[in-house]
């Protein structure tokens, strides 16, 4: 026979009534505490005993006592209804104020691009929100993997989340070591990439991500080749700082290397963009106050740079 694993409507019916009865040792009382009529009280405890099928409450005209299963009825069911308001509490608290877990799901590269310069100061700000970073490539279920939100460049988000912008477009810039491009010439042109050694990126979908470029104003996609292969950007970054070749990178991510001369641009005129960096989630109803106050503090630092 299969097992009834059905939850009894309205169990927890009737069950406050009862506890303020008990308390009070009144009808009256009771319904005065809990904002209804008398009647209403003894209905509500009625049907609660008639559930459980026997008296919880002696009563006369003078006085309200509790029977024998009314005594271990209360004993057992005060605290545990004590915690339930707690745990009622607990749970209005995140809807109050920022406060509670933070769980985010991010690439590599944004961790130093986006999250690494805001931590310190968000969590001076809310030192009530514990932020909990998960830095991977993958693109996970956020709702399955118990995730609050996710960050990604735009073209990755899926059409089903709720996205928020965090950064302007981004552009993009095919960069290399000096040493590599003194071994192996500069190119000029889009067409000559396919000489050189070209860092390629593989999707978590296993496909080697296209080089995107702007020819005339026209996107254009090439297929490159090279002898590294990687899964993220800062990887990319290390392999293009120590002379393999060729990567193209979000330029923030390349930005600091270009100034220091350890990374050259090439083809600067072939640039694409990006759609910018994009925290996500699948919420559509209202915005936990832990995730609003860092969507803020994010969108804050990225507008002043401070």
């Amino acid at each position: 026979m299969k097992p009834d694993y059905a939850i009894d409507r309205g169990a927890l019916d009737g069950v406050e009534a009862f506890l303020r009865v008990a308390t009070r040792r009144s009808f009256r009382q009771a319904a005065a505490d809990l904002g209804v009529t008398p009647s209403a009280i003894s209905q509500t405890v009625r049907a609660l005993e008639a559930r459980i099928g026997i008296a919880l409450l002696t009563r006369t005209t003078r006085s309200v006592g509790l029977t024998e299963a009314g005594e271990r009825f209360f004993d057992r069911a005060s605290p545990a209804f004590d915690e339930i308001l707690a745990a009622r509490d607990a749970a209005r608290g995140l809807a109050d104020r920022p406060c509670g877990l933070l769980r985010l799901a991010v690439p590599r590269s944004v961790v130093s691009l986006l999250l690494q310069p805001v931590l310190a100061s968000f969590a001076q700000a809310f030192p009530e929100v514990v932020v909990e970073i998960a830095a991977s490539e993958e693109l996970v279920d956020l709702a399955r993997d118990g995730f609050d939100a996710g960050i990604r460049l735009g073209e990755f988000v899926a059409a089903d989340m709720v996205a928020v912008r965090l950064t302007p477009s981004l552009r993009y810039a095919i960069v290399a070591s000096p040493a590599y491009l003194d071994r192996r010439g500069r190119p000029s042109r889009i067409q000559e990439l396919r000489d050189h050694a070209c860092v390629r990126m593989r999707r978590a979908s296993g496909a080697f991500a296209p080089w995107r470029l702007r020819d005339d104003g026209q996107e254009v996609e090439l297929a490159v080749d090279g002898p590294v292969v990687v899964n993220d950007f800062p990887t990319m970054l290390a392999a293009a700082l120590g002379g393999v070749g060729l990567a193209q990178l979000p330029e923030p991510v390349a930005a600091q290397d270009l100034r220091a001369g350890r990374l050259e641009e090439v083809l600067p005129a072939y640039a694409s963009t990006t759609l910018g960096v994009f925290l996500y989630h699948p919420g559509r109803r209202q915005v936990l106050p832990k995730l609003r106050a860092f969507i803020d503090h994010v969108r804050a630092h990225m507008a002043t740079g401070a």
